[in-house]
């Protein structure tokens, strides 16, 4: 990708924004070298496991903690002679640690659900030999354990018996009052990796012993006594033993380290990419971004899209639809200046970029855009005073460059092309090169005053205008796009607000009128019609969500007296069921009871369904609808009321849809959304009953369950396996189905049929 186009994008700084959400200096580096790939299949998976990890985040806590970079741990293993100092093998367990956590997050995420996601946890593997050895021989604070080798464990209690002894001398030497005076500090301390006391210089002679260092001041002498040589010269030994010790152990764990360097090094890249990805996570829940459908027949249907550094540096960004239609590949964009449309060009591209790097981006959920492989900008003042080139010269050698890579995938960027020169020159050079590009299939979008590029834009087939709309009573821009129009450039408005004298402006108005007239009134007038218009979607927008909210609020109503009902309808069952066992009710009475209750929820699962039938007027274009048979949303293209269908679009597939697949909104959602309940037909009763390993109690119990199901269920015979055994089950069956009402008859089975280990059951008619 040309980082040219990247800079004019901005989309560096997109990623340092992304940057900071990243929990190490390695996630940090891999996020701020994301690059837009043009791949789709690389494109789908990354937005795959995207939309995945989000999905995830949003159901369940799953935390990365702060890791090294041990990539450099990498390279110096691969000298066979090295061995880690401290340091490396801190890091390394550190970032082992990390992963542990993080697999302890992740827990048993659902393969089914999140492939993408399971495939990478499979490479987070703990190395059972590394792992367990950096855990035992590695204290919290980085250091080697005493317990790390008995050898070790051994030299140290050597070092800690002479350190008391030293502490034990000394205390006894100072016993005297009248020596006590003479110390600076009444601790050991230590010089020259010896233990010595801190002594007023000027006592200095009165001891017999080896100075080997003295104060800053020159006040204090480090003085080691003679009684203390000795055992400092023990220490000595154990310190170099205990040196010795722990390089034996870097070494040990630095070549366990090389012996499952590659599993160590998938780890660790694992764990960058999950660092990456919940980075972005936390990126988009902070931008309020999502994934979008990137696929190269998919239309350009960004809805709310707003700038990205905007929405970081601002609050309250109004939010913009970036919509062409079916056939429409050219967005030409016109009004006022400060209005945003170069704000408008910069969200196309940018958000263009962020898509097809694998981000979320600052649009509303179900956006589409199309696969482009080549990003072309070209952005207003391109002078270059070192090249000798003015901003004309300098945007059409660009342009020239660059005009040959030009295809059907390419999104060409245009801000104020042509301008620098006569301006009826720059407006027919702009109208050529917008020709030229939809000759060539490319996606334009273009920032325009001239006027023969505004009626361009709305005569020219497979071109669409827009505006940005000014308020039309305080003339503020208001940050919207009005489609299917043009606006005024309102330069003499722009100078009135930046100062410009009166005089001045009153004579350029004069200048105005002569040279064409005044088409102020007629610019004024479409801008007045666009903002009612968007006053209009928004109010009809606020009745549609409030439409959906009551559909919604009656939904859940429903589901709760569902939820009622089926509580009493088990209730009742339950109590005819206790009355027919007690000999209270006959059976037929109670079938037909049973019969009648199922009658009742049957009639009330249709009335629910009725209601939540989709009336063919509810629907308008635009709108989101679940299709049943695909488990899929899409957009409402167009709407056919006399066979009661409407076409939808599904991620850039378009089909006509019967009416009864469809449903507002979305569905089946199983986290933080309503589980929606589906009758299923009752599953058929098991004609066979085995109670081997059950105990007695059990057994009777799952036998009284098995009898009630088999005569709802309207059977007349059934078989209970219990086994031969010693008996006793056998016993206990019979003494239940001696007992039991629904029990006609029972008898062993024949030899062929199981013989003494199952009785053959006939219920009562």
């Amino acid at each position: 990708m040309d980082s040219r186009t990247l800079q004019l994008l901005e989309f560096p700084k997109v990623l340092q924004h992304l940057s900071h959400f990243a929990v190490s200096e390695a996630g940090r580096d891999a996020c701020l070298s994301l690059l837009p790939d043009t791949d789709p299949v690389r494109i789908a998976e990354r937005l795959s496991l995207v939309r995945e990890t989000m999905h995830l985040c949003g159901s369940r806590d799953v935390h990365l903690s702060v890791f090294p970079d041990v990539a450099g741990v990498f390279a110096f293993l691969k000298n066979p002679l090295a061995y880690l100092d401290l340091d490396g093998l801190a890091g390394v367990r550190e970032m082992l640690k990390a992963a542990a956590t993080l697999l302890d997050g992740l827990g048993d995420a659902d393969s089914g659900r999140y492939p993408g996601l399971s495939a990478l946890v499979a490479g987070l593997t703990l190395p059972p030999k590394t792992w367990s050895a950096l855990s035992r021989c590695l204290g919290p604070d980085g250091t080697i354990r005493d317990e790390a080798s008995p050898e070790l464990y051994s030299v140290r209690q050597e070092i800690r018996r002479v350190h008391q002894m030293c502490t034990r001398k000394v205390q006894d030497f100072f016993q005297n009052k009248d020596l006590q005076f003479m110390l600076q500090d009444e601790f050991l301390t230590i010089s020259s990796d010896r233990y010595v006391l801190a002594l007023k210089n000027n006592f200095k002679g009165r001891l017999k012993g080896i100075v080997h260092d003295y104060s800053q001041t020159g006040e204090t002498c480090y003085f080691e006594p003679l009684f203390l040589v000795e055992l400092n010269n023990d220490l000595q030994e154990h310190r170099q033993e205990e040196r010795a010790e722990e390089q034996k152990i870097l070494r040990f764990l630095s070549e366990l380290i090389r012996s499952e360097q590659g599993a160590i090094e998938r780890t660790f890249a694992e764990l960058v990419r999950f660092d990456g990805l919940l980075a972005i996570c936390r990126f988009a829940a902070k931008a309020g971004a999502h994934v979008v459908d990137v696929a190269p027949d998919a239309p350009l249907h960004l809805t709310e899209a707003r700038h990205p550094l905007l929405v970081f540096g601002h609050e309250g960004v109004v939010p913009v639809d970036l919509v062409l239609h079916e056939g429409q590949k050219v967005l030409i964009i016109t009004g006022g200046n400060a209005g945003g449309k170069t704000v408008c060009l910069k969200t196309l591209g940018l958000l263009g970029l962020m898509a097809h790097a694998g981000l979320p981006v600052t649009a509303a959920e179900g956006s589409t855009m199309p696969l482009w492989d080549n990003f072309v900008v070209s952005m207003g003042d391109e002078q270059s005073i070192e090249q000798s080139l003015s901003t004309f010269t300098a945007q059409i050698r660009h342009f020239s460059e660059i005009w040959p890579r030009i295809d059907a995938r390419t999104l060409v960027v245009l801000d104020e092309f042509g301008v620098g020169t006569d301006p009826s020159q720059g407006a027919a050079l702009a109208q050529a090169v917008v020709d030229g590009l939809l000759e060539r299939g490319a996606w334009v979008g273009v920032a325009t005053h001239f006027p023969a590029l505004k009626a361009y834009g709305l005569s020219r087939e497979g071109v669409r205008a827009a505006s940005v709309i000014f308020s039309p009573d305080t003339r503020k821009p208001l940050f919207k796009l009005g489609y299917d129009q043009v606006g005024a450039s309102r330069a003499l408005d722009v100078a009135r607000e930046q100062g410009l004298p009166d005089s001045i402006l009153a004579r350029a108005q004069e200048y105005l009128y002569l040279d064409a007239g005044n088409t102020e009134e007629v610019f004024d007038r479409l801008n007045r019609l666009a903002a009612e218009k968007e006053d209009e979607l928004e109010k009809l927008k606020a009745r549609t969500q409030e439409a959906e909210r009551k559909f919604a609020r009656k939904l859940e109503k429903l589901d709760q007296e569902k939820a009622r009902m089926q509580t009493e309808l088990r209730t009742a069952a339950g109590e005819i069921m206790r009355e027919w066992r007690e000999g209270r009710r006959g059976r037929k009475e109670a079938l037909k009871e049973l019969a009648q209750l199922r009658e009742g929820v049957a009639q009330t699962r249709g009335e629910e369904e009725e209601v939540k039938k989709l009336s063919i007027e509810a629907i308008a274009q635009g709108q989101v609808l679940f299709y049943l048979p695909w488990n899929k949303k899409g957009q409402v293209q167009e709407v056919d009321g006399k066979k009661e269908r409407v076409r939808l679009d599904m991620g850039g597939v378009s089909l006509w849809v019967s009416l009864a697949d469809v449903q507002p909104g979305e569905r089946d959602k199983t986290d933080g959304g309503k589980v929606v309940v589906r009758s299923a037909p009752a599953p058929v009763t098991p004609l066979r009953l085995d109670l081997r390993g059950f105990r007695a109690d059990e057994a009777e119990a799952e036998l009284a369950r098995f009898l009630d199901k088999a005569l709802l269920a309207g059977r007349s015979e059934v078989e209970v396996v219990h086994g031969m055994g010693s008996g006793v089950m056998r016993k206990v069956v019979h003494e239940h189905l001696k007992r039991s009402r629904a029990v006609d008859s029972y008898r062993l089975a024949d030899a062929d049929e199981g013989g003494d280990g199952m009785t053959k059951v006939v219920l009562a008619g």
